[in-house]
């Protein structure tokens, strides 16, 4: 990987080049830790608050308890794997009802759309999973080895009793948070209290120690060692990025036209300033240690850190704030002459901004529709073709077809299945004495079903009959139904 010459002033442990040797381009430059500088301001504590929402869906959200009647479990999110249902509050949805991930996962990447086009990548600055915890992990750092540089001078010490001490100390709180990481999302699998008794008691499935291991071991390696790497080469979306944002997006980038040429203020000083006093703050507190005065780059996740350190900068010397901020590349001439850029809104409100919104909405409405008029009681019908029919020797023709019922009710349920009256045909259940068989309260039951059709009344004309067969709740007296196929005809 190529070392960038922008985010050297934020690395430790740069190698100097002599200007008077030539040197061969190294393919590859080991990592240079980056030590972030606290930094206060309203991007900041908007960032504290979002870390701590998210976090506090995720660590909580597996005990939060919703009652759904005697025979369903009462816990409010819930991946059922051994039932193959996924619980979500008053929401439950069953497997042959995939659609509504896909439709949730198509609304994720339209929004995902919609705001890069709009504020750049402020999903990875702010929401990402990787930004949130590696926020997370370099706040323990610093409560434990202190601001940047107290941990600058701890990286380049000798390896003395101090230094193994905090070390070890922060990577047990890491190894902690990895285990609380990866218990949790093991509780979105299971019965959380009954999980937790179990895991403690070592009593837990086997898959449940390793999924806590294999979660508690990327959680430290990514949130703790590898942080803005898996940013800069393992994710792919700062390569497609580029295609959402145009010159309208508004996204964080350095006012060069004010800022340069940059340089503190000296006395006997000819040459005339710009705000920028050169003092690396914006590049001292970011995450990936870029500098963001050489424009846009690939490495920067849009976190608006830099605009919080470059405003306090600019504030302590008299300077207008905003040096620093969200800009719109639209905006630079008119800027350039002294005119205030546009409103966000006006930036917001373009085609493609409004596109991507009209499909997100359409697509979280049909969403909404297909869950409020979806059945309470649904059956799929699958002919046996092996053989497609047989005749009797009475000359009657009988086909088989596996029904399967689903009841989505809290309670058992008989379900009285029929064929058309018009169809001619007539219908028989297989180890019943009635058309009529009781499905469990949230089950599913397979049904084999003789259909047949008397001497006679067969089809002469055509080898296939379409035909409708009916399935009716005896309590609710909700009906579905489903067309296939009478396979055979009378010689």
């Amino acid at each position: 990987m190529a070392c960038n010459t922008a985010v050297l002033p934020a690395r430790i442990g740069a190698n100097s080049v002599n200007n008077t040797e030539e040197k061969a381009p190294q393919l590859y430059a080991a990592r240079e830790p980056i030590f972030p500088r606290d930094v206060k301001g309203k991007f900041r504590t908007f960032k504290w608050a979002l870390l701590i929402v998210s976090l506090g869906i995720y660590y909580l959200s597996p005990w939060i308890r919703w009652d759904r009647g005697p025979n369903l479990p009462d816990q409010a999110i819930l991946i059922d794997l051994a039932g193959r249902r996924f619980y979500f509050f008053m929401i439950e949805i069953w497997p042959h009802e995939f659609y509504f991930i896909a439709g949730l996962l198509i609304m994720a990447g339209l929004g995902l759309f919609l705001f890069t086009s709009a504020l750049g990548r402020v999903w990875c600055g702010y929401t990402c999973p990787q930004t949130i915890w590696t926020d997370l992990f370099i706040l323990t750092e610093r409560w434990i080895e202190g601001d940047r540089n107290a941990r600058v001078r701890l990286w380049k010490s000798k390896w003395d009793l101090k230094k193994w001490r905090l070390r070890l100390f922060k990577w047990f709180v890491w190894l902690l948070i990895g285990v609380g990481t990866g218990g949790a999302w093991v509780f979105y699998f299971a019965d959380a209290p009954t999980l937790a008794v179990d895991l403690v008691t070592l009593n837990a499935p086997a898959v449940a120690y390793i999924t806590i291991a294999v979660a508690t071991v990327t959680t430290v390696l990514f949130g703790g060692f590898a942080r803005e790497q898996i940013c800069i080469y393992m994710c792919p979306w700062p390569r497609i990025q580029a295609a959402m944002m145009d010159e309208e997006t508004l996204t964080v980038g350095y006012r060069e036209w004010r800022g340069e040429p940059r340089g503190k203020p000296r006395k006997n000083d000819t040459e005339e300033k710009g705000d920028c006093i050169d003092c690396m703050a914006c590049v001292n507190v970011c995450p990936t240690g870029i500098d963001i005065r050489e424009g846009q780059q690939l490495e920067c996740i849009t976190c608006a850190l830099c605009i919080d350190a470059c405003d306090e900068i600019m504030e302590r010397i008299g300077k207008p704030r905003g040096l620093i901020d969200y800009l719109a590349l639209s905006d630079e001439p008119a800027e350039r002459e002294g005119v205030p850029p546009r409103a966000i809104w006006q930036h917001a409100l373009r085609p493609r901004t409004i596109m991507y919104t009209v499909l997100w909405a359409v697509v979280g409405l049909g969403l909404v529709v297909a869950l409020f008029i979806r059945p309470d009681i649904d059956m799929t019908v699958s002919p046996i073709r092996n053989p497609t029919f047989v005749t009797l020797s009475d000359g009657t023709i009988r086909n088989t077809y596996d029904v399967r019922l689903r009841n989505k009710h809290g309670d058992d349920r008989a379900f009285d299945i029929s064929v058309g009256a018009d169809s001619g045909l007539t219908l028989l259940l297989e180890g019943q004495e009635v058309n009529s068989v009781v499905v469990p309260a949230n089950e599913t039951l397979l049904q084999r079903v003789y259909v047949t059709a008397p001497k006679g009344s067969a089809p002469a004309t055509s080898d296939r009959t379409e035909f409708r067969l009916w399935v009716e709740d005896e309590i609710g007296d909700e009906r579905v139904n489903t067309d296939t196929v009478f396979n055979g005809r009378e010689k």
